[in-house]
């Protein structure tokens, strides 16, 4: 469900090929990749490990170059590198261990060298992730779920056109995981973000997405794009989720009328 019909990204034949450092062979890990992502738009990129989700994210985040022929354009521009309108939101957080939650969301500010004059946004983006009273606070000190909400900080004080989230609730409990969904949500709603999720997590993808991109196994491909109807927020527990999830499943034959036996005897 496109928010607005604004084109924001353009993706169009993208290829990504890796040089095999054993054998010196060239191996293909993306293939004719082609995608419209609209502004606004929560779109989750589905697949199984190694089918290069995380690749496409970093190329669309500047950090991976397309191998050869295709474009990624943002708002027109074509992307080189990186740039503070891509958040980028690592699987780990990876904040800075020696900075406090308050200087490591104001690190955006500094290399942009707006920090005098958008110190006073620090403050707002800790209020709104729910960690008032952790300014002080350095990494070691919070939990995982805490050091993923100041990396979403982080990337959005910047104002980034797309925000671009590496399964970030990946290694995360499943009561923390809900508490960050919610968070994005309601971030998306106040400020219109676009949003490109990879995940693994078909639940995950289902609660939050406008669209559902899934892509084969290497090399990877979008086999098919998924428009989610329903309307925000999303009940897990309903009939219509349940369906919805089953048939992602049969998409990736994982799907069965009836579990299988986990012994034979």
């Amino acid at each position: 469900m496109k928010t607005n019909s604004e084109k924001i990204l353009s993706i169009q034949n993208v290829q990504r090929f890796f040089t095999d450092e054993q054998t010196g062979r060239s191996k293909q890990v993306l293939k004719d990749i082609c995608l419209d992502v609209y502004r606004g738009e929560f779109v989750s990129i589905l697949g199984s490990s190694g089918c290069g989700k995380t690749t496409l994210l970093r190329m669309i985040a500047g950090l991976d170059a397309v191998s050869f022929g295709g474009s990624m354009e943002l708002d027109g521009a074509p992307i080189h590198g990186t740039d503070p309108k891509r958040g980028y939101v690592f699987q780990q957080g990876c904040l800075f261990p020696w900075l406090t939650v308050e200087q490591n969301i104001a690190t955006g500010l500094k290399v942009r060298k707006v920090f005098k004059r958008d110190q006073n946004r620090i403050q707002e983006f800790i209020d709104k992730i729910g960690l008032t009273g952790f300014e002080k606070s350095f990494p070691h000190q919070i939990s995982g779920g805490m050091a993923q909400r100041v990396s979403i900080a982080r990337a959005l004080i910047n104002d980034p056109e797309v925000l671009l989230l590496d399964e970030p609730m990946g290694a995360l409990d499943s009561f923390t995981r809900t508490d960050i969904q919610n968070m994005l949500l309601d971030l998306r709603r106040e400020r219109n973000t676009t949003m490109i999720l990879v995940t693994h997590d078909i639940d995950e993808a289902l609660y939050l997405s406008d669209r559902i991109v899934i892509m084969t196994p290497r090399p990877g491909r979008i086999s098919e794009v998924l428009e989610i109807k329903d309307d925000f927020p999303r009940d897990r527990g309903s009939a219509h989720f349940l369906e919805l999830r089953r048939n992602i499943l049969e998409r990736f034959d994982l799907a069965r009328s009836s579990p299988a036996p986990e012994y034979v005897i």
